[in-house]
């Protein structure tokens, strides 16, 4: 899937493809794999998650906006219908809000 892009424009890169927004060094996604297109590794790779949060700061809910989009891509791509392991690799590095009483 392509078209879905974080705050830096970066956009889901096509395996074989480039995707014109991207910067070197950006960490967008390589799919259908959902690899990082700079490092190798399982996207949303450690870089890619400390630049999302500095790219979204405060604003929590449009952060988990685009990751939703990104998990249901990516559950496409990976045949990967209501996946846990998918879940976690979008959403289980995501710092917790502490709870309010």
């Amino acid at each position: 899937m392509t078209g879905v892009a974080d705050r830096s424009g970066v956009t889901m890169v096509e395996a074989g493809g480039t995707a014109p927004q991207a910067q070197v060094g950006e960490h967008a996604p390589l799919t259908p794999d959902w690899t990082c297109g700079t490092c190798g590794a399982l996207w949303p790779c450690e870089p890619k998650q400390d630049r999302l949060l500095t790219e979204y700061g405060a604003d929590r809910a449009m952060l988990s906006v685009y990751l939703g989009a990104c998990l249901a891509a990516a559950a496409a791509d990976l045949h990967a219908s209501g996946s846990t392991s998918l879940q976690d690799r979008f959403f289980g590095w995501l710092p917790r809000r502490s709870k309010r009483f």
